[in-house]
């Protein structure tokens, strides 16, 4: 009984390292592939901003998706995020001044300002798309980021493709990457699970 109890928690253990492994190799695998193409629209994953200032992660999503939507990749530009407690503006709001002062026209920018975590970004995005009848879309977040936001968008039913930053800071070091891919493997984990993410 015992040595059947002991090859079963070992199968277990490697099953659970071959998973973590497959899962990482496609965190990074999607993360470092830029599928840019013409599509409905940009959207913008929100992240911390300072009392209307983005912060430098969010700031190179923004320079990365308003460098697309000047080549003429879509007319729309979709910025998301709502706000922490203690906080005076929004992400979203925060992000469409930022991209206002990059010559992106104001009329251009749609707006998500009530979302915390990724999944309710996404949801609310898809409402937008479809009251607009915008079909696709192409994602910019963090390396990390793409995969998870990815997937939920394709689940919420937008033709989603990922174009990511290559100058988040976390991206930085292998160390801050690496610690962005343990917090994407949990995130993944609980929506494959439980359909909730951060």
């Amino acid at each position: 009984m015992t040595r059947h109890l002991v090859r079963l928690v070992l199968a277990g253990l490697v099953a659970a390292f071959l998973a973590f492994g497959w899962a990482t190799f496609r965190i990074w695998e999607t993360g470092n592939r830029d599928d840019r193409q013409t599509a409905d629209a940009i959207v913008v994953l929100g992240a911390a901003q300072y009392d209307g200032r983005p912060s430098p992660v969010f700031r190179a999503r923004l320079d990365h998706a308003v460098d697309l939507y000047e080549a003429g990749i879509a007319p729309y530009l979709v910025v998301t995020g709502g706000k922490a407690a203690g906080d005076r503006t929004t992400e979203g709001a925060a992000a469409r001044a930022f991209a206002i002062t990059r010559g992106v026209p104001a009329a251009a920018i749609l707006v998500e300002d009530r979302s915390r975590t990724t999944l309710e970004s996404l949801h609310a995005v898809a409402g937008l798309l479809r009251e607009r009848q915008l079909a696709s879309a192409i994602f910019v977040s963090d390396r990390t980021h793409m995969l998870r936001v990815l997937r939920i968008a394709r689940d919420e039913g937008i033709t989603a493709h990922g174009s990511p930053t290559a100058t988040s800071p976390t991206d930085a070091s292998f160390l801050s990457r690496a610690d962005a891919t343990i917090h994407e493997l949990g995130a993944l984990a609980l929506y494959f699970v439980s359909g909730q993410t951060p």
